[in-house]
């Protein structure tokens, strides 16, 4: 009764003497003719492969969801996307350099450490300085963001303002780290 009463039919309904099943479907009646339109539905079987399709297209028809256009960008948010991707980043490497490293041999491409150091010998220096910048500044900020998740998972610096401000921790750790493993 109370749901009648919000939507405005409570003291109609009330000042009759209906019983409570005939009351909902007066309810009901009054509040589909009110609103001007009484829809008939009709069902008909589809084959599996149509109601996919017929899904499919509503789907595309749908706005995806503006969290990226209506929300400020956070350092939480921000952190996370970077932690994943630099660890996506670094495993994609590692994995790349061990499927070389294995199957350099069966190719014919020398991919031993020999010819790696001999390699990283006659790069100038400007480009081996680029290549530890792009290797170290994911490898520090990953590692200091996973010793930020083994904080959390011991239940510390679990506040808003703690997160952040660790957050902003990560990022410098990272700076000092990666110019220290680029001098290195």
């Amino acid at each position: 009764m109370q749901a009648a009463r919000a939507v405005g039919f409570g003291v109609r309904v009330a000042s009759r003497n209906y019983p409570a099943i005939a009351r909902n479907a007066l309810i009901q009646r009054s509040a589909l003719s009110s609103r001007g339109a009484v829809r008939t539905v009709t069902l008909k079987p589809v084959s599996p492969s149509a109601a996919s399709d017929v899904l499919n297209s509503q789907r595309i028809k749908r706005p995806s969801s503006p969290h990226f256009t209506i929300y400020q960008p956070q350092i939480t948010w921000l952190g996370s996307i970077a932690n994943r991707a630099t660890g996506g980043a670094l495993s994609g490497l590692l994995y790349a350099f061990s499927i070389a490293y294995l199957a350099g041999p069966v190719v014919g491409i020398p991919v031993d450490s020999a010819h790696i150091v001999e390699l990283v010998h006659s790069l100038p220096e400007w480009a081996k300085v680029s290549f530890k910048t792009l290797l170290a500044a994911p490898f520090a900020y990953h590692a200091w963001n996973g010793v930020r998740h083994l904080a959390w998972d011991s239940v510390k610096l679990m506040t808003v303002k703690q997160v952040t401000r660790s957050g902003y921790a990560v990022l410098a750790a990272t700076a000092f780290s990666t110019v220290y493993l680029v001098m290195m």
